[in-house]
């Protein structure tokens, strides 16, 4: 049996359900260092690392049982056969990406409100790199060794690079096009608002202009306008920095006008984007309301564990774990789930069920030893290393 690894075409998966998706997770939820351009700060958010590490699980759920494909060959059939009552609801899982997008505008504007635009892409490439490349390493050695599809070494080297999307080349991880579309966040938020210092009004014009924008390249067959402004994206992301907004300065018509447009445009994408016509043979037939109740719960939960006291000061270390390990998790738990699954389905005598569990928990395993031995020893030393100042050449 071979698997094949995920074409180059990236973007949201379509109504059947057939593309790879995943996120690249947002840092865990820490205040940043220095308050500036006025608000008000609270305490760590672990309520918010636990909503990232149950969305996740959606998209876990997702690519384990809730659509055919790759995953149909590791299990032996069609995952309706083994789960028929679970399968039509983990087909919703890819909307945990949505939610990621919520999570990702609220943590980056509070995460980047009063640092440089040096510091700030420093905490980026330290945040992403370490765990990808060591994923990167993983997945290449065990697709060698189990004797699946692999990219061609040109596109393997490419792919260290992170810019194997805009580059045209195969890609190796799955979640590799969400990864695009972060980096594509990052970069706007970083000329657009950071490039003179986060401020309030700043940040609600920077909403408001890539609104518009996003509104006008999805409708322009600009392919450029398209990809550099993201219009199925956009919301999502200017969703949840409203919601910041509300976090540091309180509650008012504006920040939460710009909660709710996210919340509107969003929902319309995503049932553009997962709602396949009835004629069309698909895994499950998502319906417009389920996709919208989804994001409903996406901005809702983010809301609460943001806005609620009693929500977000939960103290629970327990859930900070929780949030280290999602990142990790989501490089790897696809394709070598994949593995896991087939091995153990049919070299063991273990339950569809229990092979299911074995293969979460293996990759949450997993996961955490990337986190302890990669991410924790390699990001700082990282850090520094982009700190350091040029040395002169002799």
């Amino acid at each position: 049996m071979s698997l094949h690894v995920p074409a180059q075409a990236g973007g949201s998966p379509g109504p059947d359900g057939s593309a790879a998706t995943a996120a690249p997770l947002p840092e865990p939820a820490a205040v940043p260092p220095a308050p500036r351009g006025g608000g008000r700060e609270r305490g760590r958010l672990r309520a918010l690392d636990g909503l990232r590490l149950v969305a996740a699980l959606m998209v876990c759920m997702y690519h384990y049982a809730g659509r055919d494909g790759d995953i149909a060959h590791s299990w032996g059939r069609s995952p309706k056969e083994i789960f028929p009552h679970l399968a039509g609801a983990f087909s919703y899982g890819p909307l945990g990406v949505q939610i990621f997008f919520i999570i990702s505008g609220f943590v980056i504007c509070m995460s980047g409100w009063g640092r440089s635009l040096k510091d700030f892409a420093i905490s980026r490439v330290t945040r992403l790199y370490p765990a990808y490349w060591a994923a990167l390493l993983l997945v290449t050695v065990v697709f060698a060794v189990a004797g699946y599809q692999r990219v061609s070494n040109t596109d393997l080297i490419t792919n260290v690079s992170m810019l194997q999307m805009p580059a045209g080349a195969q890609r190796v991880l799955g979640v590799d096009w969400t990864l695009w579309a972060e980096m594509r966040f990052y970069l706007l938020f970083a000329v657009c608002v950071l490039w003179r210092g986060a401020t309030r009004q700043r940040v609600l014009m920077f909403c408001a202009l890539w609104t518009a924008g996003a509104l006008y390249a999805g409708t322009s067959e600009q392919p450029f306008l398209e990809t550099a402004l993201m219009p199925d994206y956009a919301p999502f992301f200017v969703g949840g920095i409203g919601l910041y907004l509300v976090h540091r300065f309180g509650h008012d018509a504006l920040s939460w006008g710009v909660v709710a447009v996210g919340f509107l445009l969003g929902q319309r994408y995503a049932v553009g984007d997962l709602v396949a016509p009835a004629h069309t043979h698909v895994f499950h037939h998502r319906s417009q309301a389920g996709v919208i109740a989804v994001v409903a719960f996406g901005f809702a939960a983010v809301a609460a564990v943001t806005l609620v006291p009693r929500i977000a000061g939960v103290n629970w270390r327990w859930l900070t774990t929780a949030g280290a390990l999602t990142y990790p998790f989501y490089l790897v738990h696809e394709h070598l789930g994949w593995v896991e699954i087939d091995k153990l389905h049919h070299r063991t005598s273990l339950s569809d069920p229990a092979v299911f569990a074995v293969t979460v928990a293996t990759m949450l395993a997993l996961a955490y030893a990337l986190h302890r031995l990669v991410e924790r020893p390699v990001a700082p030393r990282l850090k520094r290393l982009l700190s350091a100042r040029p040395v002169p050449v002799r």
